[in-house]
């Protein structure tokens, strides 16, 4: 079963590593192009800020992102390249504002590409990697000459790879330059030459750093194309020098950043000021003439550099401290001292610089934070709630932008303000006049009362009157009314009473002998059903209530609904009807309650709540039963037909559905023991989970105090809160300020714990490192226990031990030690938590480090260096306890990652892949049974079933090994099989078992295991574990959707997928990318039906079943 799986993003990747700013989509306009790992981003810069124009995947990680503009051309052009030395031009096409790939003279076919329904224009595509040659240690770097003349790659040491543009801005062939220097630290283009020219910085044999030029000749086809040496050079730079900035003309020349000093250099110029020590990560240039710089360091300082001059002379540097930003990996200065902060470290942010500092000195102001995961180091999997919802904390950001995230799916209401009140039977909210812009009244009812609150000067809820309203009896239903009223509907009478002087007006009386038993109503009409299957319907005037029409049906009503869908906000064409005894749901036309659609709804259940309700302007049916199920209908409003039936299980209790807006949106809550928001997105419906036990009734409280606020009864109380943003997941900040590394959750405890590092710059020692104690719902820290100097801590354990009935967290670590190249000592700390503090227990030395803690059958399995090692807790005659050691296993190089199941052990090694030992109880020994005998990197390992093994590896793939016990000979048994292989594209720091959304034990989701997964980039994933005959039905779908979806820039679905690393590169197998099957919801109708042909099934059908899968996540 687990041999197929799955893989899909819960979260996309959130790291910022590239940004550009140039005229993208139209000549006029500004834009912002951000690189996230594999994720393109094309924001327009407006006055109120920035606005998303496109987000789409790449197939490829983004190694390059340049703005570009050859001669001729009005806009600006976008260069790609990616880490697997594939390249592509794009360009914006204003009339259908997508992105198209420009096409290069050697490629002739135009290749027309959907990304999700942009097209991408190729302007040119291609490939740049060598068969021979070695990748550079300090990345790639992508530049272009300012005068687009040609744009330059160095991807293998010692090769300078040059693609020339002709003079129509066209790509021509690629050819390599040798390059005698090995270690290249930066490459630049300079401005103000003649010939394209270089300025490369380098690192020679004996680590001295220098700077030389070269020009780029590319002369006549038989010629030599080779490197000639530039006009200048300049050796013996800073230590620390690892950036170059190319300076405009008029200047031209170029700035050397290192980590004291910065020098300007030039053919006839050399500036130098010292800085105090700091690495510079990124730089963004502020004008035009390239005469003022950001520069932003390790610690999220920014700074000015100005070059003052005289017309074309440089006469020296200034530098100026700014203020703190986030730790910055590109800097994009875009306009009135607006600039974009892109972070790979913490959250990026849009800052302005103003003139004036603020109290504490600082220029910086932060305008927005934008939300980044990554890189996530650690994270566990947790119900804080204990209801079936798994949570993910994550150990994210890195130094100072360190934080703690508690990632949910679902929405969460923020408490304003709540009162405690029994036995709610339904909610209404009223306004004083029908133009008013907020609630005044909120209209609470019970068994055998209503009560009514209203918000005084003080805002606060009190209790109040309205004179023409019954308040001895329970409400069924009220509303606002035309004419400045207000209707009440009680088990006899229907009253429409003044908002303004609140006394009745009017009234009608249920005949003698029958009671209202549901009713409905909206500003101009109400609907009410009495015993005997009696429906009435009643217009609402000034003052007057008409009964229009009266008509008996042949059961008694359950569910009524006219909320108007139409043109008319006050008027509703068409009346929904659910009924008893033959479990269907009618449509009737008003006035005359002419029946025009009835549904058999099937089962035994009956329907409880019925809305007309229309998204994204579709019109649809929402019908609950009493079970917790919600069937859907898309609503032909002329007709009355339902059509496209879904259904889905919402809870286990009957569901009551009412609308509300938020953001100007309509968005429906259903109430149950598992409530829900109902949406839509790209004309789909969406079900997002509230955050929330059950709750039996919702209205919309939308006053001047609250605004936008939802009023919700739940148990024994009535709460008025705020909704959060209405999306899929959910994220909240804890910021700790110092680096998270490594993290636990102790359910008996209430806690957290993690392993934490603190930078301090002007201590001597710079790094301090803790085990902390939080609270698993303030996360305040309750307890410190401070390591050792130079002692790290490198995994944490929640655990219990035989005979003992305590629970205890233990601690890993590890003695890094600035003059040995591999940890000799460590640490295994056992705290036990009283009272809200860390108790240390006992501590064991260890021989090395300690990677990896297992609890395993009530002792603890350690990964310590090269060895497995077990321990059991014994007592000592003292009555203290103690961790002896029972027996290991050697032949590791570095037993980084270990899991455990049963008596197998599973360990993930530094460069050895994945092997499989298993501890003998008779002999008390660690033997291992099996490896996988292929050389892989390792960053993660989870166990997915007895015999299925999966890992991560640096290379960013994925891979599971599956045990050959079936195999006739020890040799055979002794080697695991690959059975699967993925490109996943991140690097993966952490896989665990469980889930992010509730698990509904009835339903075909409930049964699939399912892993979760966190990367550098942020990304949150999940790995779920198929049946074949599903997985061979999403493969047949993914190869049928790879022909349908091309990706940007004419990448290859298929080559990104491949397994790839240093030695070999295989196709995808048993792994299906679950981003690309979900990415057919998007698709337009005509696309589907396309794909529907391909697959034999109904595009209704697939749609279902693709939708079932998404609800993974």
């Amino acid at each position: 079963m687990s041999v197929w799986n799955y893989v899909v993003t819960a979260h996309k990747p959130t790291c910022v590593s590239h940004s550009c700013v140039g005229n993208f989509t139209s000549p006029q306009e500004l834009n912002l192009i951000v690189a996230k790992c594999t994720r393109i981003e094309i924001h327009l810069l407006t006055p109120q800020g920035l606005q998303m124009m496109l987000d789409v995947p790449l197939y490829g990680r983004i190694a390059t992102l340049e703005l570009f503009r050859p001669h001729g051309e009005t806009q600006d052009l976008l260069f790609i390249a990616t880490e697997r030395y594939k390249f592509c031009v794009l360009q914006w096409d204003s009339e259908s504002s997508e992105l198209i790939t420009r096409k290069g003279s050697h490629f002739s076919n135009y290749v027309q590409t959907s990304a999700w329904d942009h097209v991408v224009s190729f302007r040119a595509m291609g490939d740049v990697s060598d068969r021979i040659g070695r990748p550079t240690d300090n990345g790639q770097i992508g530049i272009i000459d300012p005068d687009c003349r040609l744009v330059g790659l160095h991807l293998y040491d010692g090769l300078f790879k040059v693609i020339p543009f002709d003079n129509k801005g066209q790509l021509k062939e690629a050819f390599n330059i040798r390059l005698e220097e090995l270690q290249v630290l930066d490459i630049k283009f300079l401005y103000g030459c003649a010939k394209p020219t270089i300025a490369v910085l380098y690192q020679d044999n004996k680590d001295a750093r220098h700077l030389k030029t070269y020009e780029v000749f590319t002369k006549d086809k038989d010629k030599e194309k080779d490197f000639v040496e530039g006009p200048w050079s300049q050796n013996n730079l800073d230590n620390g020098a690892d950036l170059l900035i190319p300076v405009p003309s008029p200047l031209c020349g170029v700035l050397i950043i290192g980590e004291e000093t910065i020098v300007y250099c030039s053919a006839n110029a050399f500036k130098a000021i010292p800085i105090r020590s700091s690495i510079t990560k990124a730089y963004g240039k502020v004008d035009v003439d390239g005469s003022r710089y950001l520069l932003g360091d390790h610690s999220g300082l920014m700074h000015l550099l100005v070059i003052s001059h005289e017309k074309e002379k440089v006469t020296g540097l200034k530098i100026e401290l700014l203020g703190e930003t986030s730790i910055a990996s590109t800097i994009s200065y875009l306009d009135n001292a607006v600039v974009f902060v892109g972070s790979s470290f913490g959250d990026s942010q849009l800052i302005k610089l103003n003139m004036q500092p603020d109290a504490e000195g600082s220029y910086v102001e932060i305008l927005e934070q934008y939300v980044n995961l990554g890189p996530i180091v650690d994270f566990c999997v947790v119900d804080l709630e204990r209801q079936g919802q798994g949570q993910v904390v994550t150990c994210s950001g890195a130094y100072k932008d360190g934080s703690l995230r508690i990632v949910r799916n679902g929405i969460g209401i923020n408490e304003q303000a709540s009162v405690e009140l029994q036995g709610i039977k339904g909610m209404w909210s009223l306004k004083s006049s029908i133009d008013e812009a907020f609630d005044t009244f909120l209209v609470v009812s019970f068994i055998s009362e209503t009560r009514i609150l209203a918000m005084n000067i003080e805002d606060e809820l009190e209790e109040t009157e309205i004179e023409g309203f019954l308040s001895q009896v329970q409400t069924l239903f009220c509303h606002d009314a035309v004419y400045n009223q207000l209707v009440q509907v009680t088990s006899n009478s229907v009253r429409l009473v003044s908002s303004t002087t609140r006394a009745l007006r009017n009234k009608w009386d249920a005949p003698a002998g029958f009671t209202i038993n549901v009713a409905t109503a909206n500003a101009s009409q109400v609907l009410l059903a009495t015993g005997g299957g009696h429906l009435v319907y009643i217009e609402i005037g000034d003052g007057t209530l008409t009964e229009v029409k009266h008509a008996q049906l042949e059961y008694e009503v359950s569910c009524l609904d006219i909320n108007p869908t139409g043109d008319d906000p006050n008027y509703s064409q068409l009346a929904a009807v659910g009924m008893w005894t033959d479990i269907s749901v009618r449509i009737f036309v008003l006035p005359d309650l002419t029946l025009i659609t009835k549904t058999q709804l099937g089962g035994e259940i009956i329907p409880r709540s019925v809305l007309l309700c229309a998204f994204e302007g579709i019109s649809y049916l929402l019908c609950a039963l009493g079970d917790g199920h919600l069937l859907n209908f898309q609503l032909d409003t002329s007709s009355g037909e339902l059509g496209d039936r879904k259904k889905v299980s919402m809870g286990t209790q009957p569901i009551t559905l009412r609308t509300f807006s938020s953001k100007s949106a309509t968005h429906v809550f259903a109430a149950s023991d598992r409530p829900a928001v109902i949406y839509s997105n790209n004309k789909k419906l969406i079900y997002s989970n509230v955050n929330l036990k059950e709750v039996s009734h919702m209205c919309p409280f939308n006053s001047a105090a609250f605004p936008d606020s939802l009023a919700i009864a739940r148990e024994g109380e009535l709460t008025i809160g705020t909704i959060d943003d209405i999306q899929k997941l959910h994220i909240r900040t804890i910021p700790i300020g110092e680096h998270a590394r490594r993290i636990c959750h102790q359910e008996q405890t209430r806690t957290f714990a993690i392993c934490s590092l603190r930078n301090q710059p002007s201590a001597e020692e710079s790094e301090m490192h803790f085990v902390r104690l939080l609270d698993e719902k303030s996360f305040e820290f309750l307890s410190t226990y401070p390591l050792d100097a130079f002692e790290y801590g490198c995994s944490i354990l929640s655990c219990s031990f035989t005979d003992d009935k305590n629970v205890y967290y233990c601690v890993g670590t590890s003695y890094v030690m600035p003059e040995e190249t591999e940890p000799t000592k460590g640490r295994i700390l056992v705290f036990l938590v009283e009272e809200g503090k860390l108790q240390l227990v006992t501590e064991k030395e260890t021989k090395g480090s300690v990677y990896s803690l297992n609890a395993f059958n009530g002792k603890l399995l350690a990964a310590i260096n090269q060895k497995i090692q077990l321990y059991k807790w014994m007592l000592r005659d003292d009555g203290t306890r103690e961790l002896q050691s029972e027996c290991g296993h050697h032949g590791h190089i570095l037993a980084l990652y270990v899991q455990t199941r049963g008596d197998f052990i599973v360990v993930g090694d530094l460069m050895k892949s994945i092997s499989l030992l298993i501890y003998k109880h008779e002999e008390g020994s660690i033997e291992e049974i099996a490896r996988d005998y292929n050389a892989s990197w390792m960053t993660a390992v989870e166990i997915l079933d007895d015999d299925t093994y999966l890992g991560a590896d640096n290379c960013f793939n994925l891979f599971t090994v599956k045990k050959n016990s079936e195999a006739a000979t020890d040799e055979e048994r002794s080697r695991m099989k690959v059975v699967g292989a993925y490109h996943i594209g991140e690097f993966v720091n952490r896989f665990r078992h469980g889930s992010l959304v509730m698990r509904l034990p009835d339903s075909e989701i409930g049964q699939t295991p399912t892993i979760i997964f966190g990367t550098v980039d942020g990304v949150i994933g999940v790995i779920a574990s198929l049946p074949q005959e599903k997985y061979l039905f999403l493969e047949k779908l993914q190869t049928s959707l790879r022909k349908v979806i091309k990706g940007v820039g004419g990448l290859s679905h298929e080559q990104w997928r491949s397994f790839n690393n240093e030695k070999r590169t295989e196709e995808a197998r048993s792994f299906v990318d679950g981003d690309l099957i979900e990415s057919f919801l998007d698709l337009s109708k005509s696309k589907m039906e396309e794909i529907s042909k391909v697959m034999d099934v109904q595009v209704e059908d697939l749609c279902k079943r693709v939708e079932e899968i998404t609800r993974l996540h």
